[in-house]
């Protein structure tokens, strides 16, 4: 059930962003680099004043360019986006708080980061890792070089909450992972990372109520509804999102995941570059 204070909740990390100073910085990151690109270490304030990193790599030539926003999934390091990508796109890839390179002073535990104070909404590591998000991509709408009508977020439940809190984002690729009907579909496997909502809970079953109201603020289904943006959803198992998918306000392409990198990456490729009106996209030579 969506509580009654949703919206307030989500104001309140809007207003904690507001009172820091994001100070950004930006590093060139030489041998990352290359003809195609610059690629930049950025570190910037986020909620609490917590520094964070991101890489940011802008193509050569005249811009503003369309940007690709990768949102990190679940694991400690995040990778640099894909060459191809870096050629055509200003692409960011975020390290959230407690993730390596953003891992000053506070790092996080996998397993473990999931159920990091969960016991209350405002506790729960997410809150502050949801502003990490945002704040990055309040930094993308201030660069000369970005486009910000031609902006694209890629991932997980990270994303989905970025595009329901910055609607002038103009596309979401979204692939539901591990805050859509959290605790259902974790009853039904032994497999980690879900498995850690069953380890916590055996641990301290009494605070399933409040586990509960805490993941709700978080719940995929109540962020879909103010994501008006064309969305690409890919879903593991038909039938598995048809009530994420009906709560959306706007467009959605609904596919399924083919566990293959080869066919999930040039169906991505390609329609991204059509919803950011890029082009062909640059493949890897041995996709072609």
């Amino acid at each position: 059930m969506k509580p009654k204070d949703f919206d307030q909740f989500w104001a309140g990390i809007e207003s904690d962003l507001n009172s820091v100073v994001p100070a950004p910085e930006l590093k060139e990151l030489p041998i990352r680099s290359k003809p195609q690109f610059t690629v930049y270490g950025l570190w910037l304030s986020s909620v609490k004043g917590y520094r964070i990193f991101a890489y940011y790599s802008v193509p050569k030539g005249e811009g503003p360019f369309p940007v690709i926003y990768h949102l990190p999934n679940y694991g400690s390091v995040v990778h640099i986006p894909p060459f191809e990508e870096r050629c055509k796109y200003i692409c960011v890839a975020l390290c959230h708080r407690g993730q390596r390179l953003s891992d000053e002073p506070f790092v996080a535990a996998y397993p473990g980061l999931l159920t990091l104070g969960i016991e209350a909404a405002e506790s729960y590591i997410y809150r502050e890792i949801a502003g990490d998000c945002l704040s990055v991509m309040d930094f993308l709408k201030g660069r000369e070089e970005v486009d910000v009508e031609r902006i694209c977020l890629l991932g997980g439940e990270l994303a989905l909450w970025t595009a329901a809190r910055r609607s002038e984002a103009a596309a979401l690729h979204y692939t539901p992972a591990l805050h859509y009907n959290s605790l259902k579909r974790a009853s039904q496997t032994s497999n980690y990372p879900l498995e850690e909502f069953n380890d916590h809970l055996r641990g301290s079953a009494s605070h399933r109520l409040y586990v509960e109201k805490t993941l709700s603020y978080f719940e995929p289904v109540h962020h879909a509804p103010q994501v008006k943006m064309p969305t690409m959803l890919v879903e593991d198992s038909v039938g598995f999102c048809d009530a994420l998918v009906e709560a959306f306000a706007g467009p959605v392409d609904r596919v399924p995941f083919q566990h293959s990198s080869y066919r999930d990456g040039v169906r991505q490729a390609n329609w991204i570059a059509d919803r950011l009106n890029n082009g062909q996209p640059i493949l890897p030579a041995h996709w072609c």
